[in-house]
């Protein structure tokens, strides 16, 4: 376990995570196609030569849960109890085929539960495309989780 208790966490902090990825035409179809989601701007490329983008685009949706994943060990694995909403989700820029991506979080929230045995963390989450020189944000939410308090991990 890596993941932080309630207690650890600071309002205004910002863990920058270690873990990048860059995302493939592979995970960009076994996501699409598990989601049972058929865009043909995630999939078919002879239409997406035809938009604005000029070529398949990464499902937002992947670029959100990838952002999740690699945040997991320096936030809530081991730690959490649940997650309980993301919101304000935006994609300011798209994500293309061979991106990688890099994600910090900042504390923007903290609290503990009615009955004082567990906290309740809000992050915003940004990611940003590093494989260009300015670094674009591509997918920014916020994330909040019921967590653990140390003194109460064991029951």
């Amino acid at each position: 376990m890596t993941g932080r208790y309630y207690e650890e966490f600071e309002v205004d902090e910002t863990i920058e995570h270690e873990r990048r990825r860059t995302i493939t035409e592979s995970d960009n179809q076994r996501f699409s196609d598990m989601t049972m989601n058929q865009q043909p701007l995630h999939l078919d490329a002879d239409f997406a030569a035809d938009t604005d983008f000029g070529e398949r685009l990464v499902n937002g949706l992947y670029t959100m849960s990838l952002a999740v994943g690699i945040t997991i060990p320096e936030t809530t694995d081991g730690t959490i109890v649940a997650n309980l909403s993301y919101d304000n989700v935006e994609h300011p820029e798209p994500v293309f085929h061979g991106d990688t991506i890099r994600v910090q979080s900042t504390v923007t929230d903290k609290r503990e539960t009615s009955d004082g045995e567990r906290g309740i963390v809000t992050m915003h989450v940004e990611v940003f495309k590093v494989n260009e020189p300015d670094e674009p944000l591509v997918c920014e939410f916020d994330r909040t989780a019921l967590s653990l308090k140390r003194e109460h991990a064991g029951e």
